[in-house]
């Protein structure tokens, strides 16, 4: 090996100077081998397919006696202006055809594989990963999630601000072959990767319960999320610095705290309302005290020792008398909530669903006791939101907070869901049906008055805000029918016109959809068996007869019923409104169950009782 030249700038170099110059170069009796820096100055950079490529490009000399031997090689490699970022994806753009390896527009790919660090990865291992690549005419376009298995995060600081980058070394191997030439190349490129510097401002979650008297209360709070490569050094207060383990050691119980797959950390740390660092400021006409905790994190980024600060406010309120305790429970009518303010004037006001309770609503729902009150609340009512419906219950919920009337400060927070058994699709013999449809939490906007059945111009019989009632028969509205076994099964369905849910769906940020299935099911063929018992009687039975019965009609002279008029009497002068005394008598029967009952009795002026005039005497007995 004499000399290389280096194109496209035709520099010749002896072997040593090619050495000196950072370049490593040897060759055995099969093989030629030339390393070269990535920014050395016999590169140079070649647009491929509007992707930025770094060349080498060197001719290697081999003289002999007789006879000088040269060897052309060629690396192309990509560079950073060939990778595209977003905050979710890195995209790396690789040219299908490579210009300076291919001599010619005749070729073939035979093979494409992608892998990490060096080692190829299969299609299932790509897809768990979420890795992809995609080829096309003029690119090869490989596309990694930020933070996918087989890189890393890296925190970085500047100007006190917390940033991470994540790298990842994906790697590339192609076979294609010349057609002319009809010569294989295979190609191999490893590709380190390095996003720009992303901003992670920490955060600082509070945590502290507020349901605690003040001497017992403790901060609760986490400061995060950071890289595993971010230690905690110590905690500056306004009256005095502590390390971490000084901290513990004073109680303040600082723990540091990974994620579930191990990559972010964050620093959880406890502070008693007692302590000396924690501020106090009461304000006895709210009837609250105010806790505030200034402090500044003190951390570093290892292994550079990189310091940096985090400065940090947490503040608590709370009152100064005990919260009163709130429960509850349901029968299938009702919700039962039940506040407790022990012993103490209520010092709150009660939000019942998203209405303040008044005075007006108190004296409809509300119960005094001693040191207590329940709130009684249909499961219907308005200020109960509907869960979800199911074919024989409904699930309500009812949401109650006890506020604090001067700041709105929520003291107590009460939920209580129940499901009420209720029948919402009735079925009738008559082959009708009926349903109600209930607006659900899930479909705020939803307008009941809207719905329909399978056919769009059934619409509900009744509707108002939050139902809407259906009364239709089995062979109307779109209902269907099938049969199982035995059994005749009707079905239809309660929802939205389409083109009402699409122009509803468009107006809203959520899509919004409403179906409710509905039933009834009628037995084909059914066999009642009914029993029937005689009773037998030992007594007679009479039997239904006919025959002349004798009766006489007789007038007495006075009420007494003593003495008779004769036939020789007759007739009689009476006066009209003059009262007669008749009596009627049956003449011819012994037997002492037949009884005599005078139903109409009139007079005339001759013996034809249908002549007229005539006089009623006795009317209906």
């Amino acid at each position: 090996m004499t000399a290389v030249v280096f194109s496209p700038s035709k520099k010749v170099m002896k072997v040593d100077e090619v050495q000196r110059k950072g370049y490593a170069i040897a060759n055995t009796p099969t093989r030629l081998v030339l390393r070269s820096p990535h920014n050395a100055e016999e590169t140079y950079l070649q647009n491929v397919a509007g992707v930025p490529m770094r060349v080498l490009s060197t001719s290697t000399f081999f003289a002999q006696k007789w006879l000088v031997t040269r060897v052309d090689a060629t690396a192309v490699c990509p560079t950073p202006g060939a990778v595209e970022f977003t905050p979710e994806v890195i995209t790396w753009y690789m040219p299908r055809h490579i210009d300076p390896l291919i001599s010619s527009d005749a070729f073939t790919m035979l093979e494409v594989y992608m892998g990490i660090d060096a080692k190829r990865l299969d299609t299932e291992e790509m897809a768990a990963r979420n890795y992809s690549v995609l080829v096309t005419e003029a690119h090869i376009i490989v596309e990694i999630p930020v933070g996918a298995v087989g890189g890393y995060f890296k925190s970085h600081i500047q100007d006190n601000q917390y940033f991470v980058t994540y790298t990842i070394e994906p790697m590339l191997e192609l076979l294609w072959i010349e057609e002319v030439a009809h010569e294989d190349t295979r190609y191999k490129v490893l590709f380190p990767i390095t996003t720009p510097p992303m901003a992670r401002p920490p955060q600082v979650r509070n945590y502290t319960p507020l349901d605690a008297v003040p001497e017992q209360a403790v901060f609760v709070f986490e400061l995060g999320t950071f890289n595993l490569d971010v230690a905690l050094l110590n905690i500056t207060f306004p009256t005095v610095v502590l390390t971490v383990a000084e901290c513990n050691a004073r109680g303040f119980n600082v723990q540091e705290q990974r994620s579930l797959d191990n990559t972010l950390k964050t620093f959880r740390m406890e502070v008693p309302f007692s302590d000396p660092v924690v501020f106090q400021e009461k304000r006895p006409e709210q009837g609250v005290t105010t806790f505030t905790l200034q402090l500044i994190y003190g951390l570093v980024i290892l292994p550079e020792y990189t310091t940096f600060s985090h400065s940090a406010v947490v503040d608590a309120v709370l009152l100064d008398i005990v919260p009163p305790s709130v429960t509850g429970n349901c029968d299938q009518e009702n919700f039962y909530i039940t506040v407790d303010y022990r012993n103490q004037e209520p010092f709150f006001v009660v939000l019942v669903g998203k209405r303040l309770l008044s005075n007006e609503l108190a004296q409809q729902y509300l119960t005094e006791g001693d040191a207590n009150f329940t709130i009684t609340l249909p499961f219907s009512s308005p200020d109960a939101v509907f869960e979800s419906v199911h074919s024989s219950s409904v699930r309500s919920r009812l949401d109650v907070a006890l506020l604090n009337p001067y700041n709105n400060m929520t003291l107590k927070y009460f939920s209580l869901a129940c499901s009420f058994l209720k029948t919402l699709t009735e079925c009738f013999s008559n082959g009708t049906m009926t349903a109600l449809a209930v607006k659900v939490e899930t479909a705020p906007s939803l307008n009941p008055g809207l719905l329909t059945l399978s056919d769009p111009a059934c619409g509900p019989t009744y509707s108002d805000d939050r139902f809407a009632y259906f009364h239709f028969t089995v062979n109307s509205c779109g209902t269907t029918r099938k049969f199982i076994n035995n059994v005749m099964l009707y079905e239809n369905e309660i929802s939205l016109p389409d083109e009402l849910e699409v122009k509803i769906n468009s107006n809203t940020s959520s899509a919004e959809e409403y179906q409710l299935k509905i039933s009834c099911y009628y037995v084909v063929n059914i066999t009642h068996t009914l029993a029937f018992r005689t009773r037998l009687h030992n007594e007679p039975v009479a039997e239904t007869g006919t025959g002349r019965i004798m009766v006489r009609m007789r007038l007495a002279q006075d009420a007494s019923y003593n003495t008779f008029h004769q036939e020789e009497d007759y007739p009689l002068v009476r006066y009209l409104r003059q009262p007669l005394h008749f009596e009627a008598e049956l003449t011819s029967s012994a037997d002492p169950q037949v009884a005599l009952v005078l139903d109409h009795c009139w007079a005339t002026l001759n013996e034809d009782r249908d002549s007229r005039p005539r006089w009623n005497l006795i009317i209906n007995g």
